[in-house]
């Protein structure tokens, strides 16, 4: 280092000064606006990027909420649509049951008729039956009866005695 200190020489020294500062100068024009506006711009871009990231996922964010509402509208919706379903078809088993209920009382009130009508008519053959049997019965009766002719008096008497004339 002594060596360097003997060999000094003032005028390099401001020349090499000097062309350090004209160096810087120059590098400060030319060179390090360039440069700083780059990095600015660079910058600006990152913060750009990073505010569109940010809303992108504000976005995302938005458009997740408004898929779970529509999602819970549609849940909504499909369990109103279901309701009304089993609605509908409790009433179309509803109906159907009262409409078959209709349906057997008719047809019981039918076989109801149908046996009175049955009964009716056994009822009317047993009368026709019983009184055809009664007259050949009181036929015979009357035959052994008003075999004789006394018996045949006395019975007439007794018939004119029980009727009686206005």
């Amino acid at each position: 280092m002594e060596k360097l200190i003997e060999q000094f020489s003032l005028g390099l020294f401001v020349w090499m000064t000097l062309i350090f500062v004209g160096l810087v100068l120059l590098l400060k024009k030319f060179a390090w606006k360039p440069i700083l506006d780059a990095i600015n711009e660079r910058e600006d871009n990152i913060k750009n990027a990073l505010l569109s990231a940010e809303k992108a996922r504000q976005d995302m964010e938005n458009l997740k909420v408004d898929n779970e509402k529509l999602l819970a509208e549609a849940r909504a919706e499909r369990d109103a649509i279901m309701k009304e379903a089993r609605e509908i078809r409790k009433q179309i088993l509803d109906d159907a049951k009262e409409k078959a209920q209709v349906q057997t009382d008719k047809m019981f009130e039918a076989a109801k008729e149908a046996i009175d009508r049955q009964k009716e008519a056994v009822l009317f053959d047993m009368k026709k039956q019983i009184s055809s049997l009664a007259l050949e019965i009181s036929e015979k009766v009357i035959k052994q009866e008003l075999a004789n002719k006394d018996s045949q008096q006395t019975l007439v008497q007794k018939m004119l005695d029980e009727t009686k004339l206005n």
